[in-house]
């Protein structure tokens, strides 16, 4: 069976850069230079999560909040502790 982990994000378009800029209830607020139009934002934000946590595109869901700043992406083949390590460097 294939290891997933969930990551609850709360998604700011319209930034000065892509990153990822801390906590907010219980969130990790995700800053995107995309605009939140046709999709563009999401599909930053699929190449945003895989590059920083190293892993293929193909391998990072979106599985809830397609229209909506709080998403919940499914990381496929990473397990929930690999993610909190990799998390581990964001601000609080």
């Amino acid at each position: 069976m294939t290891s997933t982990a969930q990551l609850l994000v709360r998604v700011i378009p319209n930034a000065k850069k892509n990153e990822f800029s801390g906590y907010r209830a219980g969130e990790l607020v995700l800053r995107l230079n995309a605009p939140a139009v046709e999709g563009k934002a999401n599909k930053v934000a699929v190449q945003f999560v895989s590059e920083f946590l190293g892993v293929p595109k193909s391998s990072v869901l979106l599985v809830r909040g397609e229209r909506s700043r709080h998403k919940i992406f499914q990381i496929v083949g990473l397990e929930s502790s690999d993610l909190e390590r990799k998390l581990a460097e964001i601000d609080r």
